[in-house]
């Protein structure tokens, strides 16, 4: 599909489109947030023994650890 260029469209194709949208969103499934908030939480809290920037990294495979130190003279 071309790329349309809105500001060359007529205000009615305008106004078309912008009801074409509205339609689709329209009969998207909605959720209150208050489950899907508690959804995320629980989410990510089963996972989180897994995430590295929450656990850490061990030192032996940590690729950032600085592998020798300073000597300042």
């Amino acid at each position: 599909m071309p790329a349309i260029n809105i500001e060359d469209l007529s205000e009615k194709d305008k106004l078309k489109m912008e009801v074409e949208q509205l339609r689709k969103e329209a009969k998207l499934k909605r959720q209150p947030v208050s489950k899907c908030s508690e959804e995320i939480k629980n989410y990510i809290e089963e996972r989180s023994g897994e995430d590295p920037l929450v656990k850490g990294i061990p030192e032996d495979r940590n690729p950032f650890k600085e592998k020798g130190g300073c000597i300042i003279a």
